[in-house]
């Protein structure tokens, strides 16, 4: 919310500085996230009238005028050189003295312009720092009075300031919301405008029904006949307007902008010659479009709220209005809306279809009910004043609208949660201050909040909105004291710390994205077409929740790309979500812990001491390998071939451990590094994190001093044959004093059969109590062969 401080303390005028004012609304809550001065520093510029202009002597593009400036009683009459096109007899303009200073450093001296004596500058916008025009002279209106400071005339001392509001308080979207905060924090007066009944000068009017009263349970209108659309917007109005944000448009819509900034109530101007018949407020028939003011078509769904007549929609409901029955330079009868509609009938539909306005945002958040007549006349009075016209009666149409409950208030729960004894008289005059009306109900309080508080509801509330008032800063600190206990902490599983450490010495860096994610990330990199979808996205591509950690990694791959980086090691653990009719702990669903990885680029750092090459679906393996270690064996975990829709076919693989999948790693699919724009290949492993948490119990294992015996044994086997399988033989079948067999040879070619392969086992064999002999050692090679032979019809190599 951004505002003008002038305008604020026309409300309200606190006697405390600018700088004071917004520490004061930042501790109470309401942050004040920007400040900015209304226009840059400049000095001795006057307001002036162009008495004369006269064609410059010396130069085609000249003039030379005659200026009034002001300066005491006796007004003095200066010579000034100006080259603007704008310039004219009888104009009011801003006029740079003899030593002014302007934005930029420019200082403004007497000074010869071609042989002709020029005593001042007169000014563009763009030249005081005010707007980015250089078109022509700032004009100022006719009554601006001639020898005043520019800067006194246009307020241009005021400073802007933008709250960064919590969605929760909605109160605070007006001027009128930020002077009751600040005169409840201050005790100051709140000057609110005087608000009249619109006196009835016509018999004009509409009939309204509410088709739908829970979402729209409130709905004033009022025609006003014989209004100028094209009467000219107040300076003051333009300048409030601009200071908040906002553009000037035209007198009937910058009227409601206005009321909207000043009382945070929107409105809607409808031209009252286009509508037929019946105002309803209703939903939304299958079928439906409507062409908004932005120029967008909406083809609505029935849960969309309406504002329509007999014929047709005009208007999404606390959105945007119709462009068909939207004000023109022709309109001069004005139906003027003013609405309560609940926050569940706008949340979300303004997003749903890819924008946002100002109306949606105040009423998704909640608008105050009560005072729905008061803004329909302050927006009659000033369209009365600045458009003329003439008034019909106000047309209410009205359900049950939300309730207020009294919300009981113990004073002994405020001490307990502040930690500070506040006295009961404080209290009361807080929440008294704040809008509310107290009752005693023995030692406790009835506390009911106002119509414009959504955000009030339970005693919390009411308790922190009286720590806000008294001040955090009043609220004493104190140590804690409790008695601390050390958990326990279980040796038969790893912290997640633990497997994150793993990754960041490896060289990853550890990423949180969000969970909920683009459908077509689950369609592409998946294969989810029956995602769960969410009820309220935020967004349009974070629909559906995730189930696969991939699609964040590769968003962030191309973040990174685009940043130059050509090396990429990223690393998530989070939840991923799937329907399951057996899950908890929402039935329904699952959402197991995952860990998801992604490797981009060289497979090393670039160094002196290596060849460098790409990232490999074998260093991906690896990297799973070193997660599991030392327990692959004990878990049975096993790489096998499988099929992936976000993987190679031919170069990845899935973990399963039991004889069930718990993780996939590999290359990225062809298509989708198309799809991606990606120059290379990243590879990427996904795995259950409970896997990765288990870990061996520590156990007492002899140490032997004995040598080893090492013997290589090479063999001829099938190309078909898995190496995984074979290694696996070997180990179950060889004896105990058999510690490692490492494959470190594959060849095939001259000397080997065409669809055969020879492998090279090196063999290292070890016993704890004495030297092995080489009877034993041949022995054991010989019966790791004949298992070769017997099991995989192994030849030996010679």
């Amino acid at each position: 919310m951004k505002f003008s401080e002038s305008w604020l303390r026309s409300f309200v005028a606190p006697n405390v500085s600018g700088e004071a004012l917004s520490h004061l609304l930042t501790m109470s809550g309401l942050e004040v996230e920007e400040e900015q001065p209304a226009a840059p520093f400049f000095d001795h510029v006057r307001v002036a009238c162009v008495l004369e202009v006269v064609k410059h002597p010396n130069a085609d593009r000249l003039s030379l005028c005659r200026v009034d400036a002001g300066g005491g009683d006796v007004h003095e009459v200066r010579s000034i050189v100006c080259g603007a096109p704008n310039v004219s007899p009888g104009i009011k303009v801003p006029c740079a003295l003899p030593g002014a200073n302007l934005p930029g450093n420019l200082k403004i001296k007497a000074a010869k312009v071609r042989g002709i004596e020029s005593g001042g500058m007169l000014c563009s916008a763009r030249e005081l720092g005010l707007s980015e025009d250089a078109s022509g002279l700032l004009i100022l209106p006719d009554d601006a009075p001639v020898g005043e400071d520019l800067r006194v005339y246009l307020d241009l001392d005021d400073t802007l300031r933008t709250l960064k509001l919590t969605p929760n308080r909605a109160d605070c979207l007006s001027i009128s919301g930020i002077a009751r905060e600040v005169s409840a924090l201050t005790h100051a007066r709140v000057l609110a405008p005087e608000v009249l009944e619109t006196p009835v000068e016509t018999d004009l009017q509409r009939p309204i029904v509410l088709d739908a009263p829970d979402a729209c349970p409130l709905y004033c209108g009022r025609i006003l006949a014989g209004a100028d659309a094209n009467a000219a917007t107040p300076d003051w109005m333009k300048r409030r307007l601009e200071r908040s944000g906002m553009r000037s448009i035209s007198a009937l819509v910058d009227i409601t902008n206005y009321v909207m900034l000043e009382l945070g109530q929107p409105l809607h101007a409808f031209d009252n010659a286009k509508l037929k018949g019946t105002i309803h407020a209703r939903s939304a028939r299958p079928g439906e479009k409507i062409l908004l003011l932005n120029g967008q078509t909406l083809e609505l769904r029935e849960d969309v709220l309406l504002i329509a007549d007999d014929a047709r929609p005009l208007a999404v409901a606390g959105i945007m209005g119709g462009d068909e029955t939207g004000i023109t330079s022709g309109t001069t009868e004005i139906f003027l809306e003013s609405a309560f509609f609940a926050p569940h009938a706008v949340a979300g539909r303004a997003r749903r279809y890819g924008f946002g306005s100002e109306a949606s945002y105040r009423f998704e958040r909640g608008v105050d009910f009560g005072g729905a007549r008061r803004v329909l006349e302050r927006a009659s009075q000033l369209i009365l004043e600045i458009c003329g016209g003439r008034a019909g009666p106000l047309v209410e149409a009205s359900a049950p609208l939300p309730e207020r409950r009294p919300i009981r208030l113990r004073p002994s729960r405020v001490a307990r949660l502040l930690g500070v004894l506040i006295p009961d008289e404080e209290v009361v005059g807080i929440l008294r201050r704040l809008g509310m009306r107290v009752e005693s109900d023995g030692e406790d309080f009835l506390v009911v909040p106002p119509s414009f508080r959504f955000d009030i509801e339970i005693e919390a509330d009411l308790i922190e909105e009286v720590a806000r008032l008294h001040g955090y800063d009043n609220i004493p600190s104190s140590n804690s004291r409790a008695d601390l206990m050390m958990l326990p902490r279980s040796e038969s599983e790893r912290g997640i710390s633990r497997i994150r450490q793993i990754l960041m010495d490896r060289g990853y860096q550890e990423v949180v994205n969000f969970a909920f994610v683009d459908e077509e990330w689950e369609k592409n990199l998946a294969g989810n077409t029956n995602a769960i979808r969410l009820s309220n996205p935020i967004a349009a591509q974070m629909s559906v929740m995730r189930s696969s950690l991939l699609g964040g990694l590769i968003a962030n791959l191309v973040t990174n790309l685009k940043r130059k980086q050509t090396r990429v090691r990223l690393f998530e653990t989070g939840r991923c979500f799937f329907r399951d009719p057996d899950g908890a702990p929402v039935a329904g669903f699952s959402q197991p812990w995952k860990l998801g990885a992604l490797a981009y680029g060289a497979a090393l750092p670039e160094q002196w001491s290596a060849a460098s090459r790409t990232v490999d679906f074998f260093d991906a393996k690896g990297e799973v390998e070193a997660l599991l270690a030392p327990n692959a064996e004990i878990l049975g975990a096993r790489f096998e071939r499988a099929a992936h829709p976000a993987l190679h076919p031919g170069r990845s693989a899935a973990l399963s451990i039991g004889g069930k999948c718990v993780g996939v790693v590999g290359e990225l699919h062809p298509r989708w590094v198309q799809h991606y724009e990606l120059p290379l290949a990243p590879v990427v492993f996904v795995i259950d994190l409970d896997v990765l948490k288990f870990a061996r119990m520590p156990e007492f294992a002899e140490v032997s001093k004995q040598p080893l015996a090492i013997r290589d044994l090479a063999v001829v086997v099938d190309q078909k044959i898995a190496l995984r399988d074979i290694l696996e033989g070997i180990k179950t079948d060889s004896p105990a004093t058999v510690r490692d067999v490492d494959l470190f040879d594959v060849y095939t070619g001259n000397g080997v059969e065409p669809g055969k392969k020879s492998l090279a086992f090196r063999i290292v064999m070890q016993d704890t109590q004495r030297t092995l002999l080489d009877t034993e050692v041949d022995a054991a090679v010989q019966r790791m062969l004949a298992y070769l032979q017997n099991t995989f019809a192994a030849q030996l190599r010679t």
